[in-house]
């Protein structure tokens, strides 16, 4: 029983030795060639942006913001009634209930 695991083992790993070996030489072909022809491309066209070396380009304006303007406190204060601050947030009860 042994023994025929170990054979179809090996017979296993040969075809996949095979087929790996072929689809690594697929892959480095199909990669040189893209290579190859990538280098035979053109250059570039021009952006579609302004150059920015050209200062007859038209910029926006820079304005002013201040970094800490929306800034609030986050100290901790001392603690304060919650059960009249959430009557005054929660919804208004209905009459039955």
């Amino acid at each position: 029983m042994f023994a025929q695991f170990g054979a179809k083992f090996a017979a296993v790993r040969s075809v996949a030795e095979g087929l790996f070996h072929k689809r690594v030489r697929t892959l480095a072909g199909l990669s040189a060639g893209a290579l190859i022809l990538g280098g035979c491309l053109p250059a570039t066209g021009p952006l579609l942006r302004a150059d920015p070396a050209d200062p007859g380009v038209p910029v926006p304006n820079v304005g002013y913001r201040s970094v800490v303007g929306p800034y609030t406190s986050m100290r901790p204060v001392s603690p304060s009634e919650w059960r009249q601050r959430n009557d005054r947030v929660a919804p208004s009860s209905k009459s039955g209930e």
